[in-house]
């Protein structure tokens, strides 16, 4: 029975947060998310229990975001407005006179 993983490449959580290395890395720069340097050629792991503390903490930072912003009906009337403008914009006609 194989053992699972304890630790993380910075390539392997970027696939996890379906992002990109540079963005893990900065998180990792601004100590949003915990990780340990192996070496001293910049290799950087991050254990899998911080990656969970990391997930939940952004879970609860968009619960409080969302409890704190109210939701208006209107927000998706203009977003729908926003999407066909841009549409429209997009396939401009040809039948000028």
């Amino acid at each position: 029975m194989p053992i699972a993983p304890r630790f993380l490449t910075l390539a392997d959580v970027a696939e996890v947060l379906a992002t990109t290395q540079s963005q893990v890395y900065a998180l990792v720069r601004r100590k949003e998310l915990k990780a340990i340097q192996i070496g001293q050629r910049n290799q950087w792991r991050v254990e899998i229990s911080e990656l969970e503390n990391y997930i939940a903490g952004q879970y609860a930072k968009t619960d409080e975001y969302l409890d704190n912003t109210p939701f208006r009906d209107s927000q998706v009337e203009e977003s729908q407005v926003e999407e066909s403008q841009v549409e429209g914009s997009e396939h401009p006609t040809t039948d000028r006179a």
